[in-house]
């Protein structure tokens, strides 16, 4: 207990006290653009969970990266796989992976909305394309770092090819291809708000933008708070998904108690 009060003081003890200054600093504000903190939090329960934004908005741009993560994630494991086993092939593709990886993704925007239209299947794509590149790039590094030893040994033993992809090569890579996908999923995040800046008719980055237009700027606060409340929910979901598939890792073994504890 004592443990877990401490990883949770040390995990807390920053944001708390930067929503403390942010409190007091601002309580007697009279700024249009920087209204006080206690407006913005009754301005937030009103809106998103007394007038049901979260239902119209929320949960459109948490599907959207649901489906955009799932696809970033799928192709890129399985297209990692591919590239990192057979070296050639990485070799031949890698100038045209290494420029399409240099493109921004926001700078597919213009070109996905001609594509594909402006409804969820572009904002799904654009969030697709942005998240697969962390883990390709990290699953491809993942699979030919596996030591020679153990592949060897893999071989000596006379391992079928899918056992030693499966049960050597594919365990070896794993922490890494994590890693590869928790940078992804930030990047996810906020590609939502990007996305839905463009022709968007619901979602939060179509609310933020409206509200900037329209000067309401406490509307504006709270939709950024919504999106950040979003990211830590969907980051904790991440690291508790992170600790049961690496439990066996000697890594993670100590923080696994600590991470599904919260």
């Amino acid at each position: 207990m004592s443990s877990y009060v401490g990883r949770l003081t040390l995990e807390l003890w920053l944001p708390v006290v930067l929503v403390a200054l942010w409190w007091f600093a601002s309580m007697n504000s009279t700024s249009a653009f920087f209204p006080p903190l206690r407006r913005i939090v009754q301005d937030t329960v009103d809106v998103w969970f007394i007038q049901g934004h979260i239902s119209s908005d929320v949960l459109p741009s948490l599907t959207n990266l649901l489906f955009g993560y799932a696809i970033a994630l799928t192709v890129g494991v399985a297209l990692g796989l591919l590239l990192g086993l057979m070296p050639r092939l990485y070799d031949a593709l890698e100038p045209e992976l290494e420029f399409l990886r240099a493109v921004p993704a926001v700078a597919i925007l213009p070109v996905a909305i001609i594509a594909i239209g402006l409804g969820d299947d572009m904002r799904i794509t654009v969030i697709a394309f942005g998240s697969f590149w962390p883990i390709l790039v990290n699953t491809v590094a993942g699979i030919r770092s596996t030591d020679p030893v153990v592949k060897d040994v893999a071989t000596a033993f006379g391992l079928r090819p899918a056992t030693r992809l499966f049960s050597v090569r594919l365990p070896s890579a794993a922490p890494q291809i994590l890693a590869g996908a928790r940078t992804a999923l930030s990047i996810a995040v906020v590609l939502i708000l990007v996305s839905e800046m463009s022709g968007a008719f619901r979602g939060l980055g179509n609310f933020v933008l409206a509200a900037q237009r329209n000067f309401a700027i406490t509307d504006m606060w709270s939709g950024m708070i919504i999106l950040g409340m979003l990211g830590y929910l969907v980051n904790i979901i991440f690291r508790v998904v992170e600790s049961q598939i690496l439990r066996w890792h000697p890594a993670y073994r100590e923080g696994a108690k600590w991470v599904t504890s919260q």
